[in-house]
This record gives structure tokens, C-alpha cells and sequence, in this order.
């Protein structure tokens, strides 16, 4: 609920704080006081419209700031959570116009902006007045009033929750149908590419083996000529080893004959036939090594060579080559069973619609049960508020095939304001004061359903009197049994009722002031004696303001 309204230099009201209290408070003063400019306050702090007018002349920036005191899984907490503002306490939602038109928001002393103020307001407050074209009066608010009314929030969890299901199974519908018929138009090219990279059979890595294999062979080519050369030298006609191998033979005798002279010749010419031998035998690998098939080679250029012309015609890298098989693969397969789970895809599709068609037969059943019972209470309340040759009906339109998250139905508010008049949309029918009585009678109707935790009704009393004017005074304070209720109200039977009663007044000559007085019950009388009989108080009055207040004490 509202829990104090803190007002600085806003239009008549230089500085005011009002703490509020639970049921039914009422706010009474003369024409032009400044009931209205206390409401225009409070809109501006719930994320109204700002303007420089409401700036009190001669001030730079005026300021309003609402307290409220709700339970801590409210959803507008749940909105302030949201927006990662911290949620500790009451809420504080703080307003501060500029006289250059500037304005700035604050939720919790944070700054925020007017559009999150405005969604946390409309979960907070209500205001109902002749001329409010906000909560009831919405025509989109409707169904959402009727199912708070009959108590059908399981059910509409459940058909939103059949509609995502449907919608889900929609979508996954198209999506396969849209790919059985892509591989459908492609699906010759699909077939050839497969077979073709089949045969293939292309191995990731298998390019660089290739590629290390060729290299390797086309070196081989280039030094096998070389090597050739090399071991001609030495096994050929022309080796020196023959020659060498003679003449160590021949030295090695005539050594025996001159001992010391030809050692180390012979040493040295032993030495050189082994390292030659060496070299020989080193020239001999070489030569194994250095051959290779030309086929082999041919081969490997063929495969490489394939290879890379299949990645250039598919436009990817060689190694992506295994990859792009099994996908077209894998797409042909879905072409060739695509037919089979797009049957099984269609009856899901057609299971969870019926579902849903269910769900929301239900509820829409369900839906006109209250509608009958809601238009039945409010009824109830119109002879009371002189409105007995009135009607309040709950038109429900339905439409079975135009399926969407809340259901199948369109809901709106209709009324009759006279016998043989023909009914329609309640905003339009209704005059001010007749629209302000439709709306009380449907505040108590629903009672606590769905409503904010404060309600504000601005004058809705206006051209009426009498027992009408009591008889909303009780319904507003029946009202309070259940959430919180401000009035503006110029009817005493409605200020009798009140748990709360504040005066408004303007103070100063030179520069005028409105301020905002709690009224103890003596006080109370005596304003009620004066909204009773006018500018001038008698006695008569003030026993008729008494009498008043003991009737509803």
C-alpha cells in the first residue's frame, strides 16, 4: 500500500508529506483547493507525464516522492529485481521535474526511466475518475480481469503451455519440410556428389602424406643421375680400386725385402682401400634408396591431384573433404527418410494443436461460467448506485481457429445504460459519471482479484447524492476490508465512511499555498457539517454530520 506521498514545489503545494494508512481514506476540500493537484502528484511520481507547468512558479524543480509497503513477492518487486535495482524495504519511487521541462526518475534511488516507474506504477496504483481511460476502461485488460475473476490462472498456464507446445512443433514442422524440399531440388546433384566422393574416399591428413610422398620421389629423381655417376666410378672400368689393390699387393712384397722403408706407405694405401670400400658400399645404399617406380609416383600425383580438384569443384579444403561426404551423406539420407519423419513430424504437430484446442475449449468454457457470475455481481451493485435500469454485460468472442498464447477469445466489457438502448464497449456508452459508478461496482465485484494494492477513486460520487452517495461510500469501504482506498469525494455520506479523513486547504495571501491536514474526529464532524450545508455550518448540519459518522462507525 501507500505509505507517505512527499510533495515539494509542485504547483500550489510548496511542501507537503501525507503518510497514508490501511482502508479507506478519503480527501475532501473546496472547489479548487487542490484535490486534483494532489492526484496529478501522485500520477507523476507512478510514471505520468511530466511537465514544466507543474513546477510551482518561482521554483527551479519540484519534486515527488511515493513510499510503498508490499509483500516481498509483488510483482512489482519482481520488476525492480528485473532491472537490477536493489529491493530492500519499501519501494521508493521519487520523481523530480524540471521548470525547462527536464525530468529525471528515480525507483529506490536508483535512476531509472519513466517507462520502468509507468510498468511499476500501474502494478501498485490504480486511479478510477470520470475521465481515466486506464485499468478497467482498457478494453486489452478485460480478459485478464475475467480470469482473475473466475480463478482460472492453472488454466491459463496450461493452454500457454499447449500453445508453446504447438508452436514448437510448428516450427520444427517447417524446418524439416524446408529441408526435404532443399535436398529435394538438389537432389540429383546430392546423389552424383556422394557416389563421386564415395569412390573417392577421401582420408583427412591423406593430402599431406601425398604431398610428402611426391616431394620425396621428385628429389630421388633429381640426385639419382649423380649417384649414378658416383658408382660407375668405383664398380666400372675405370674404378681405381683394381689398380690400387694391385700396386698394395706388389709393395706389400717388395717390403719384405727393404723392412722399414715401405711401411707406411702400405698402411696408408690399406687405409685408403678400406675407406673407398666404405664409400662404395655408402654410394651402393644411396643408389638403393635414391630408386623409385615412375608408376608409383604417377599414382600419387593422379590421387593427390583428384583430391584437389574434388575440394576446388566443392569449394572446400582437402582435409574437409571426409566431412562434406558424410553431410552429403547424411542430407541424402534425410531426403530418402524425409518423407517418413515428415509424416511423424505432421501427426506431433496435429497432436499438440488438438491439445491445445482443448485446453483452450476448456478454459474458454470456463470463461463464459464467469463471465455470467462477474456480470451477475456487478449487477448486484448497480440498483444501489441508481443505476437499476442499467446493464453490464461480459461480451466473448471466440475464435477457434485464430489460436494465440491466452487462448481463443476476445473479451470486452459491455454495458446498457437504458432499457431498449442497444449496449456496447462500456468507454463508449457510459457517460463520466455512470462510467465511475460501472467501475466501482466492478472494484467490488472483484474485490481483491486482481487488483493493485491501493486504489484511488477521483470524484466518482460527482451528480450524485443521497443514497447513492451512501451506497458507494459502502462499497468503497468494503473495498478498504481488502486493499487500500484513496477518495476524492465532495460527498459526506462517502467521507463518513472513511477509517482516514484528510482536509485540503489553501493558506496565504500573497502566495498561495495547499497544504493537507489529518482530521480528528471533532474536526471530522465539523467538515462534514460543511460539505452537508455550504458555506455557512448551522446546527443542523453538524447533527446530521454526527449522525453520519455514528451510523458508520
Amino acid at each position: 500500500m501507500l505509505v507517505q506521498l512527499s510533495i515539494r514545489d509542485i504547483v500550489l503545494i510548496e511542501k507537503l508529506d501525507i503518510e497514508f494508512a490501511r482502508g479507506l481514506s478519503v480527501l475532501t476540500g473546496e472547489t479548487g483547493a487542490g484535490k486534483s493537484i494532489l492526484l496529478d502528484a501522485l500520477s507523476l511520481a507512478l510514471g505520468g507525464r511530466g511537465d514544466a507547468s507543474l513546477v510551482r512558479h518561482g521554483s527551479a524543480q519540484g519534486q515527488v516522492t511515493a513510499v510503498f509497503d508490499v509483500p516481498l513477492d509483488h510483482p512489482a518487486r519482481r520488476l525492480i529485481a528485473d532491472n537490477a535495482i536493489e529491493d530492500e524495504g519499501d519501494i521508493l519511487l521519487r520523481r523530480v521535474q524540471n521548470a525547462d521541462g527536464r525530468s529525471r526518475v528515480f525507483v529506490n534511488d536508483r535512476p531509472a526511466s519513466v517507462a520502468l516507474m509507468r510498468d511499476i506504477g500501474r502494478a501498485l496504483v490504480e486511479i478510477h475518475g470520470q475521465h481515466d481511460e486506464r485499468a478497467l476502461v482498457d478494453a486489452d485488460a478485460h480478459r485478464d480481469v475475467l480470469d482473475q475473476f473466475g480463478g482460472h490462472g492453472a488454466d491459463v498456464v496450461s493452454v500457454r503451455k499447449a500453445f508453446g507446445g504447438w508452436r514448437q512443433a510448428e516450427q520444427e514442422l517447417a524446418r524439416h519440410r524446408a529441408r526435404v524440399e532443399a535436398a529435394a531440388r538438389e537432389a540429383d546433384y546430392l546423389r552424383a556428389s556422394v557416389e563421386e566422393l564415395r569412390k573417392l574416399d577421401p582420408r583427412e591428413g591423406e593430402e599431406t602424406d601425398l604431398a610428402g610422398v611426391r616431394a620425396q620421389m621428385m628429389k630421388a629423381e633429381k640426385i639419382a643421375s649423380d649417384i649414378g655417376e658416383a658408382q660407375e666410378v668405383f664398380s666400372g672400368n675405370q674404378s681405381p680400386v683394381p689398380v690400387l689393390a694391385s700396386l698394395l699387393r706388389r709393395l706389400e712384397r717388395k717390403a719384405q725385402e727393404v723392412p722399414g722403408m715401405l711401411d707406411d706407405v702400405v698402411k696408408s694405401l690399406d687405409e685408403a682401400l678400406m675407406s673407398l670400400d666404405a664409400a662404395q658400399t655408402g654410394i651402393d645404399a644411396a643408389m638403393r634408396a635414391s630408386e623409385y617406380d615412375p608408376r608409383v609416383l604417377e599414382q600419387t600425383e593422379e590421387r593427390l591431384f583428384a583430391l584437389r580438384a574434388a575440394a576446388r569443384k566443392h569449394n572446400v579444403a582437402v582435409d574437409a573433404l571426409p566431412v562434406l561426404r558424410d553431410r552429403m551423406t547424411a542430407d541424402l539420407a534425410d531426403l530418402d527418410a524425409g518423407e517418413e519423419r515428415l509424416g511423424g513430424l505432421e501427426k506431433a504437430a496435429l497432436e499438440t494443436r488438438a491439445a491445445y484446442d482443448a485446453a483452450a475449449r476448456r478454459l474458454s468454457a470456463l470463461r463464459r461460467d464467469a463471465a455470467e457470475a462477474l456480470a451477475g455481481a456487478v449487477m448486484a451493485e448497480l440498483p444501489a448506485l441508481k443505476l437499476e435500469r442499467a446493464a453490464f454485460l461480459v461480451e466473448i468472442a471466440s475464435e477457434p481457429d485464430d489460436r494465440r498464447e491466452e487462448g481463443i477469445d476476445q473479451v470486452e466489457f459491455w454495458v446498457r445504460t437504458n432499457p431498449g438502448s442497444r449496449p456496447g464497449p462500456m468507454a463508449k456508452i457510459a457517460s463520466g459519471g455512470e462510467l465511475s459508478r460501472f467501475l466501482l461496482a466492478l472494484k467490488v465485484a472483484l474485490a481483491d482479484r486482481g487488483s493493485a494494492p491501493t486504489l484511488v477513486f477521483d470524484e466518482i460520487d460527482t451528480g450524485v447524492g443521497g443514497a447513492v452517495a451512501d451506497a458507494i461510500g459502502a462499497r468503497l469501504a468494503r473495498l478498504a476490508e481488502r486493499v487500500q482506498v484513496l477518495s476524492v469525494t465532495h460527498a459526506p455520506q462517502v467521507a463518513a465512511r472513511a477509517a482516514t479523513h484528510f482536509l485540503i486547504s489553501k493558506s496565504g495571501a500573497d502566495r498561495v499555498s495547499t497544504g493537507v491536514a489529518q482530521l480528528p474526529r471533532p474536526a471530522r464532524q465539523e467538515e462534514i457539517a460543511r460539505m452537508l450545508a455550504g458555506a455557512t455550518i448551522t446546527d443542523e448540519a453538524r447533527a446530521a454530520a454526527g449522525r453520519l459518522l455514528a451510523e458508520t462507525e
